[in-house]
């Protein structure tokens, strides 16, 4: 994996969650996957755990959050864009509080003008993922439903 990583110029790796396992309290399971990903980027890529926020209760978020930074993940991410929803400041909010300053909180999803960027990093946030970065440097609003 590093190889075809350098030979394809990845410098990051997003990863999903096995969300079920997370469900059924397979904690060891979630974070020997998570693990194994960043072991194989390691020095090569940084590494984004996606948890599916919208999919989870706050106990399941906190202890997704939890099992990333202890795997060793560079960032923690809200979402993927193809479930029921994406960041929400709470959301954003619980996770930062949950792996505290020293790995990434990246927000993905949900953000469409610049007042949703400015509260997403009030809330914790220091990376955004939206499909609108242009209207919201422009100060415009996205019409995008995601």
């Amino acid at each position: 994996m590093k190889q075809k990583m350098r030979l394809n110029g990845a410098n990051e790796v997003d990863m999903v969650i096995n969300i079920g396992a997370l469900k059924d309290r397979q904690y060891d399971l979630v974070e020997t996957d998570i693990k194994a990903v960043v072991d194989a980027a390691k020095g090569k890529a940084l590494t984004k755990v996606i948890i599916e926020t919208c999919l989870l209760t706050d106990e399941e978020k906190e202890k997704a959050c939890e099992l990333a930074v202890k795997a060793g993940a560079d960032f923690v991410k809200t979402s993927t864009g193809f479930s029921t929803g994406g960041a929400t400041i709470e959301d954003v909010a619980l996770m930062r509080k949950t792996v505290g300053p020293e790995i990434g909180v990246k927000a993905s999803g949900g953000v469409r003008n610049l007042e949703d960027a400015e509260a997403v990093i009030k809330a914790g946030a220091n990376r955004i993922g939206a499909s609108s970065g242009v209207e919201i440097v422009n100060g415009e609003t996205s019409s995008s439903s995601y």
